[in-house]
């Protein structure tokens, strides 16, 4: 199917081009991720696995109080956390208090302490990383961190603004309706490659990047 009836369909449910325009993520360039401090990707690692199975905006308005309790998400502070005072943190009222995402912070924040070590920082491992290949970057995240897997990896790359599509539910929907594909898993890496590849032939004809080609074929499908 060609791609601009795809778009099409995306246009008259966001009710204008002008209104999707509006509706799709924008990128940043990998200049812009290398500037963004390592603190900012701990945080955002913690907020996606805080709402995860858990309300949003609960997590969202608490979210001053996780950055005062995790010191802003500095990676070596958190990094030096000991078990007591993660133990401590855990029964505060002012936070969401699940131990093992708790926990959870304190491994990220070593595991973007040992990509600091090897790439100058963290920033730079992730704007270095090739957008046509970015769902290798979705498994380095889920083996080398903690609960990064499913659609948390992706989603703090989308966050943080670095290109990716997302295999989500309305995108799988949409793949399907117009022939991209017939079946899907998540848990299948060669399911998730084949994706890769239809994203990257789609950017590449219509000189689009993922993160909109993956929003639009989530909104054609919008009732």
């Amino acid at each position: 199917m060609d791609f601009s009836e795809i778009y099409n369909e995306a246009v008259i449910r966001a009710g204008s081009h002008k209104k999707l325009m509006e509706l799709l993520p924008k990128p940043c360039s990998s200049d812009l991720l290398s500037k963004i401090s390592d603190d900012r990707y701990l945080s955002t690692m913690a907020r996606c696995i805080f709402r995860a199975g858990f309300v949003w905006r609960v997590v969202d308005n608490k979210w001053p109080n996780f950055e005062e309790v995790f010191l802003n998400f500095n990676p070596l502070a958190v990094a030096y956390l000991s078990d007591e005072r993660l133990e401590e943190i855990a029964t505060y009222k002012s936070i969401i208090r699940h131990p093992t995402k708790i926990l959870a912070t304190r491994t990220n924040a070593a595991y973007i302490i040992e990509k600091e070590h090897e790439y100058g920082s963290y920033a730079n491992y992730i704007a270095s990383w090739p957008s046509d290949r970015v769902v290798e970057l979705w498994r380095q995240m889920k083996k080398e961190g903690s609960r990064l897997g499913g659609m948390t990896g992706p989603l703090v790359l989308r966050i943080i603004g670095k290109d990716t599509f997302l295999a989500t539910n309305d995108v799988l929907v949409a793949l399907k309706k117009y022939g991209y594909i017939k079946t899907h898993s998540n848990g299948s890496m060669k399911d998730l490659f084949k994706l890769q590849e239809i994203f990257n032939e789609i950017s590449k004809e219509i000189k689009m990047p993922l993160c909109q080609i993956s929003k639009i074929f989530a909104l054609s499908t919008l009732r």
